[in-house]
């Protein structure tokens, strides 16, 4: 589905509109709808310019692990393996640490990856950081924070870019 809309209202439901989550979604105007297989063909084929991705862990190389805990009960790896290995640019949006304030972001993933070096950004709820050869430069961070207060919860060492900026409130 090209053109999922907001969550619908509660009543409103389709219960054969899903996402991947198998969420309730509406449709914008103008959707579109496509077989999984050409969803799929779209992105192995290098068709995607972006995509934007949770994860548990990255690490400083940009590697991703984002599908499964070992030990847990895993529903299946879904099309994360393809979106990051077919998308020219990938973005991960995840939590900075765990529950337990240990890190997420590592110098070396210690989960089953999902692809390696395939992040190009990080987004967290405290800071922004581009993955480079020469490591990962902080880019943005929350208001009231410094790039101290990230880098504690942070296992490489950050590089603090030359124009760092507080994200936007």
């Amino acid at each position: 589905m090209l053109g999922a809309g907001p969550y619908p209202i509660e009543g409103a439901e389709d219960p054969d509109l899903i996402n991947a989550g198998k969420e309730t979604v509406t449709e914008l105007p103008g959707t579109s709808y496509c077989s999984s297989a050409d969803s799929f063909a779209m992105i192995r084929g290098g068709h995607m310019d972006l995509s934007i991705l949770g994860a548990m862990e990255v690490d400083e190389t940009g590697s991703l692990a984002n599908w499964m805990i070992p030990g847990k009960m895993v529903k299946g790896m879904g099309g994360a393996m393809d979106l990051v290995a077919g998308a020219r640019r990938v973005i991960i949006a995840m939590e900075h640490t765990t529950k337990d304030l240990q890190p997420k972001i590592l110098k070396e993933c210690t989960l089953p990856l999902t692809g390696v070096g395939v992040v190009n950004t990080i987004v967290t709820e405290m800071a922004v950081l581009q993955v480079t050869a020469d490591g990962l430069v902080l880019q943005e961070i929350a208001p009231g924070l410094t790039s101290d207060d990230v880098q504690r919860v942070t296992e490489p060492k950050l590089i603090v870019g030359p124009n760092l900026k507080t994200m936007a409130g």
